[in-house]
């Protein structure tokens, strides 16, 4: 690894990401500070305490405290570092395009204090940013403050992750592909070493260009939907077709090493902070380029549908003013209580709008009836208790704990129904209803398809 640098880091944003991004290169013997303007974070942080639920993240955190420190002071950060990682909130705006105003305003004073300093200092940009960001914004920020040229006197990359949350540890340590936009050769270098002492697998490092970065970066992403709603578009008409199980046709689809298996499972829509905003953009920018970016807008078109898809089952087999309808997670996947672009959510939105009385359940997502954002519905905090009050139960997050609470509980009888996107039972037969309903598979109640005779 290049002299140029020496083992200190510093991360500027402690969020869902930025606090185990310290964490992880504090594991492997970095020395990092992490600044935060969030007082209450940093106390966390520097008392070894996890500010998110986030798997693994309290045990690194507690674990490694000798290698890591905390501070509202970017000042002492960037000071006390050779190589600082920028993962602030890049914010999704009207148009689809990211607010840079949080990155610009970070990077301005990140570049003041580079520019007071005698010694060689990297600028990494983590957060996700719109393609041109880097070469047209970002630089001249960081470049008029510091009164220094990137590349030359100090070294600027883009080195987006690819990470879910939930398991952002595991992400971060286990990459898939180490992806880095580099203004010079050296700064590549570096990142490139850097990331081979931290990883515990052997991924592919793939460096070019910021603005090739930057387009990879959406692309991937957006890649990623386009599988997870063609999945889904295939599981809906399975569902209509007797005996026709998704599971089956999909796992044979994704035998193709053209295509893989990977995210090739029908369920309910794609959320959380990133897919949903990424292919967004990614259509923002097809739209000002004047290029087609057709795919996006019908992966996007497929996503929204599948809330409407799972209400249009249950105003099937259930009544508004007669059956009271359980949503079973509200969190975007299991393991997170985040409930950004939340289909559970979005099902409880439809459902209560058409007259039905919905109740809620979560493990790990705290709900506030009073958050203007989401419906005025009654949240139960037990699950046996929301078993028992409801008439119909719709799985919406396939949390391992939610499959084992209704296998055992004696709250699920013959007269409740089971609406399952995740066809999660393999024997149905364990549970105390016989009205199971996996969506996906063709042998729902009432479904026939008449096929006139030529």
């Amino acid at each position: 690894m290049s002299e140029k640098f020496k083992k200190k880091i510093s991360v500027v944003g402690l969020g869902k990401l930025g606090a185990p991004m310290l964490a992880v290169f504090a594991s492997k013997g970095w020395k990092v500070t992490g600044v935060d303007l969030n007082e209450e974070i940093v106390s966390k942080v520097d008392s070894g305490i996890a500010p998110w639920c986030e798997p693994n993240l309290d045990q690194l955190l507690n674990s490694y405290r000798k290698n890591y420190r905390a501070t509202t002071s970017l000042d002492e950060a960037v000071n006390d570092s050779d190589v600082t990682f920028v993962i602030v909130p890049t914010p999704s705006k009207v148009d689809g395009y990211f607010d840079n105003s949080f990155l610009v305003t970070s990077l301005y004073e990140i570049g003041k204090l580079i520019g007071k300093k005698n010694t060689h200092h990297m600028v990494v940009v983590t957060s996700t940013v719109m393609p041109g960001s880097m070469d047209y914004e970002l630089k001249s920020v960081i470049e008029k403050s510091s009164g220094k040229v990137a590349g030359l006197d100090f070294g600027f990359c883009y080195n987006p992750e690819f990470i879910a949350l939930g398991s952002v540890v595991a992400d971060m340590l286990n990459p898939d592909v180490v992806l880095i936009g580099e203004s010079d050769t050296d700064s590549g270098d570096w990142l490139e070493s850097f990331y081979r002492s931290i990883v515990d697998n052997k991924p592919v490092y793939k460096r070019m260009r910021c603005i090739e970065a930057e387009v990879t970066k959406l692309a991937i992403n957006t890649y990623v939907t386009t599988k997870i709603s063609y999945a889904n578009m295939v599981t809906e008409l399975c569902e209509k077709l007797p005996n026709a199980n998704s599971d089956v046709v999909l796992s044979a689809v994704g035998s193709d090493s053209r295509i893989g298996n990977k995210y090739l499972r029908g369920g309910t829509a794609y959320g959380g902070p990133c897919f949903p905003r990424d292919n967004r953009a990614f259509t923002a920018l097809g739209k000002r380029l004047d290029s087609c970016t057709a795919l996006a807008s019908a992966t996007d078109y497929l996503n929204d549908y599948q809330a409407e898809r799972v209400t249009n089952w249950t105003y099937k087999i259930a009544s508004p003013g007669r059956d009271v309808i359980g949503i079973l997670g509200l969190s975007y996947k299991p393991g997170t209580p985040v409930t950004e672009n939340s289909q559970g959510i979005a099902l409880a939105r439809k459902l209560s709008a058409i007259g039905f009385d919905v109740k809620l359940h979560d493990e790990l997502a705290k709900y506030d009836p009073k958050d203007d954002s989401l419906p005025d519905l009654e949240s139960v905090s037990c699950i046996e208790q929301f078993l028992h009050q409801t008439d119909v139960i719709v799985l919406m997050t396939p949390s391992e704990n939610y499959i084992e609470a209704i296998k055992k509980s004696t709250n699920l009888n013959s007269s409740k129904t089971l609406i399952d996107p995740w066809r999660s039972f393999d024997d149905p037969t364990c549970l105390g209803t016989e009205n199971y309903m996996p969506l996906g598979v063709g042998f729902l109640p009432n479904l026939e398809l008449e096929y006139a005779a030529e």
